[in-house]
């Protein structure tokens, strides 16, 4: 409910004047006779309902007089709905899954922390098609492009190292994201590539790969993941699980170059923080774009009001002159 004439409510200040003007001549209208008991004139304990009912004609009055001010300001409702069209912006997930990736220089290993802030992340787009691709020395689709992101994110539940031959094959990766992307109608196509290696597998380059995403218009951000120096590799061996320090070798030029070459960027996470702080940074260069047009419709309702009012004022009239003509 809105008011098409709102400085008119003001007038309600009115009703204080009027209310106290009633009191002040009800107590004025007593009888001022002195006597030495007043138990003659005290009302028998049974008293008439007409006492207690004298005051109703004004209050009648009173809220036909504020419902008459409600109506001078024209009360109207107001129906309100938005218009909202998406540019959408479509982002593929390459994710590496090679053996390197359970290295615990994250917690608790490169992959599950991966896992981790990508799945915030995809929660924090409900709009975006977002799909995932992995890979190792081989490379497969995950989850193809799609907005329900429930299926997306069991599916990323279900990503580990093992599922295919290890390796680190990023210009495979990347072409397989873009395959996957690159007859997209959105307005921005984006994808987010990720890996903690140097590329030894595959049979396209990374630097062919990322001509053939700038050529689909495809930005690419990639992400290299791992400590500086050396970080810590679990290796199944006959007496259990044993750790040994393993040198960080990240591809950070072949990682530069697909950035550069795609208009992306790239970075670098040595640990949980920075990795989630990557992916915030991320969402914030790739916000979806809602143009949003608001339209509203509005009733004029002051009909209500103003039968109320007269049925008021009919009401008093008929008590003053019926039911309560002999009360002062």
């Amino acid at each position: 409910m809105v008011f098409a004439n709102p400085t008119y409510l003001y007038l309600l200040l009115l009703l204080i004047p009027l209310i106290g003007w009633y009191i002040y001549k009800l107590r004025k209208s007593q009888a001022s006779l002195q006597v030495s008991s007043s138990e003659a004139f005290d009302l028998p304990k049974t008293a008439s309902w007409k006492v207690y009912l004298r005051h109703l004609p004004f209050v009648f009055r009173m809220v036909a007089i504020a419902l008459l001010i409600i109506v001078l300001a024209r009360p109207q409702s107001t129906n309100r709905w938005e218009n909202s069209s998406t540019e959408g912006i479509d982002i593929m997930l390459a994710l590496d899954v090679s053996t390197s990736m359970l290295a615990e220089d994250l917690k608790p290993n490169r992959l599950e922390a991966a896992k981790d802030v990508a799945a915030s992340f995809i929660n924090g787009r409900p709009t975006d098609n977002i799909g995932l691709v992995v890979f190792a020395a081989e490379s497969f689709t995950q989850c193809p492009l799609t907005t329900d992101h429930t299926v997306l994110l069991n599916l990323f539940k279900d990503v580990q190292t093992g599922l295919i031959n290890d390796g680190t094959a990023i210009g495979l990766g990347l072409a397989n994201a873009v395959s996957r992307i690159k007859d997209s109608d959105a307005i921005s196509k984006v994808i987010i590539l990720l890996t903690d290696g140097v590329n030894n597998q595959g049979e396209i380059a990374p630097v062919t790969a990322a001509d053939i995403a700038r050529t689909f218009g495809v930005r690419v951000y990639t992400i290299g993941v791992g400590t500086q120096g050396m970080a810590p590799h679990p290796f199944q061996t006959a007496f259990g699980v044993q750790y040994h320090n393993i040198e960080v070798q990240i591809d950070e030029p072949a990682l530069k170059q697909i950035a550069a070459t795609t208009g992306g960027q790239y970075f670098r996470a040595t640990d949980n923080s920075s990795l989630k702080q990557i992916y915030a940074e991320i969402d914030q260069l790739e916000k979806t774009k809602i143009s949003v047009q608001q339209f509203s419709k509005k009733q004029e309702e002051y009909k209500f009001w103003a039968l109320l009012v007269f049925a008021l004022l009919l009401i008093e009239i008929l008590l003053r002159n019926t039911l309560l003509r002999n009360i002062p």
